[in-house]
């Protein structure tokens, strides 16, 4: 396909949901982006629909399975706080900066999951120290371009407080602003998580989202600004979109809490995870369920009749219960033995150390403690999230009432000219000005 635009703009508002849309398009930044362009009211995510996966879909065009990132943390049964996939080596196959460096354009991220040590010429990658002895300044350095974070931290390390926002957002705005006017990337990522943690912190509509949201357009209304200042507004691709939405819940499912009182799994002194033959890897508004030893069908039938009694009672709040080849088939991870999706108002937590059901009353950063989360199956109601774009090979006033998050990379990889090889999505043309 021929290239329709030399520049590409893609801003993550990460928790942007389809239900935003009657706020957004009536504020100053959005409604200029949605004026000059193109909208998915609805866009299907994938499952399970967490950040990590979420944002590698977006760049490959394929689901978790396909992708290998099925999760935004590692299995680690028994760490507290377990690893990230912060690296691009995780990722199979290619992704979208890939192909665009592969095309000699100067690329950037900003916070965008998954690029730690990825071959991008501007990357502030998002990472955080998790073992003691680190420090936020040294992973991040090792971890994406020195001397550009070296620079951003100088100029703009001021307006941080550590991950809490809205300030990390602030960073990050200034930052992208900098580098906009700085260095004028072919292919810029930016990732903003400001109404992810306030939804997770005070709930889907509490005034704390609302007051997010606005700050939302600020920040967007920033960025185009700096396109203007530069002379690049007419020139860019400009796209705006979400990874997922969220729904409120105010009870926890500690489901190793029950595996170990069947004693498939066991707990040291300190309510660690020491030994386990089955394991709940929790994605928050669902779950994975892993049998260690696949070829032990007598457990894995002990397990499968459990879970299914569970499920029976909605005081549990499981609300399905699939098998690893059902969940292959939405797109989760193939390895899992079961994947059980929580009822509204439920999610799941790794911990052993509470009740089975733990009432939620409040945020508790050290509990895990949170009042609205995502993770959930793409085939809830009132689920999905948004896609907007605008400028440069961009038709205008075309609305496509429903994509997949899987059609994303295939349709911006079209736009730069570029192609993603085999993708479980596809071009949405409707929104290019193909002749």
């Amino acid at each position: 396909m021929k290239r329709l635009t030399a520049r590409m703009l893609v801003i993550s508002f990460d928790c942007l949901s389809a239900l935003d849309y009657p706020l957004i398009r009536d504020l100053p930044h959005f409604r200029e982006v949605l004026s000059k362009g193109s909208l998915a009211p609805r866009v299907k995510t994938i499952y399970p629909s967490l950040t990590y996966p979420c944002h590698t879909t977006i760049v490959t065009g394929r689901y978790p399975k396909n992708h290998g990132i099925i999760h935004n943390t590692l299995i680690q049964p028994g760490r507290h706080s377990p690893d990230w996939n912060w690296y691009r080596s995780k990722i199979s196959g290619t992704t979208l900066y890939d192909e665009a460096n592969k095309a000699k354009m100067k690329t950037a991220a900003l916070l965008w999951p998954v690029t730690g040590r990825a071959q991008i010429n501007y990357n502030l990658p998002e990472i955080f120290p998790n073992r003691w002895w680190q420090t936020q300044l040294l992973v991040s350095l090792f971890s994406g371009t020195p001397a550009y974070q070296w620079e951003l931290n100088k100029r703009f390390g001021h307006l941080r407080n550590g991950i809490k926002q809205p300030e990390l957002d602030d960073f990050v705005l200034a930052s992208s602003v900098h580098t906009i006017e700085a260095y004028q990337p072919d292919l810029m990522m930016v990732h903003f998580t400001d109404l992810d943690s306030m939804r997770h912190y005070h709930g889907f509509s509490s005034p704390e989202a609302t007051a997010a949201i606005k700050r939302l357009d600020e920040r967007l209304g920033a960025i185009l600004g700096a396109l203007k200042r530069k002379k690049l507004y007419d020139e860019t691709t400009i796209i705006v979109l979400g990874d997922h939405s969220a729904l409120d819940e105010n009870k926890a499912i500690h489901m190793n809490v029950l595996l170990k009182e069947n004693s498939w799994l066991s707990v040291n002194h300190r309510s660690q995870i020491s030994k386990w033959r089955v394991y709940c890897k929790s994605c928050d508004g669902s779950a994975y369920i892993y049998i260690k030893d696949k070829k032990d069908k007598t457990l894995k039938t002990q397990v499968k009749a459990f879970l299914y009694s569970l499920q029976q009672n909605p005081a549990n709040g499981i609300e399905d219960v699939l098998s690893g080849n059902e969940a292959a088939r939405m797109g989760a991870d193939p390895e899992c033995s079961f994947m059980l999706e929580a009822r509204r108002g439920f999610y799941f937590l790794d911990d052993v150390s509470e009740d089975f059901i733990e009432p939620i009353q409040e945020h508790d950063e050290q509990k895990k403690h949170i009042l609205a989360t995502h993770g959930y199956s793409p085939n809830k109601a009132d689920y999905h999230t948004i896609f907007m774009a605008s400028g440069k090979g961009i038709k205008k006033d075309v609305t496509v009432s429903h994509i997949d998050l899987v059609d994303i990379g295939p349709t911006l990889a079209a736009l730069l000219g570029l192609d993603l090889g085999k993708t479980d999505g596809h071009v949405v043309k409707e929104f290019l000005t193909i002749e």
